[in-house]
């Protein structure tokens, strides 16, 4: 099975769950882990810029990657998953949590 179809499973069961276990507008917690590069953690930081989201970053211990925890208020399970296609879109070796 190829990434592509993995991924698309991921979002599904994904979207599935949210849609069962909350009500929208609902706050969301995003988990990412980038390699520790000042311009992919402000293509994270401008990808959530005008959303009123809460955005810590945490490098790891020996600096290699960054850990970024981004708490935003989504209007629906969609565009939770939106968020999560752009951001990997947008931002090369990315990891979402």
């Amino acid at each position: 099975m190829s990434k592509s179809n993995n991924s698309d499973e991921f979002y599904k069961r994904l979207q599935a769950q949210l849609v069962e276990t909350s009500s929208w507008p609902n706050e969301y917690l995003y988990k990412f882990i980038v390699p520790s590069d000042n311009h992919k953690i402000a293509l994270m930081e401008e990808i959530f810029d005008g959303m009123g989201a809460v955005i810590r970053t945490q490098p790891s211990s020996k600096g290699t990657y960054t850990s970024i925890s981004v708490n935003v208020e989504m209007q629906s399970a969609q565009a939770i998953i939106d968020k999560y296609k752009e951001v990997g879109e947008k931002v090369p070796g990315v990891i979402s949590l």
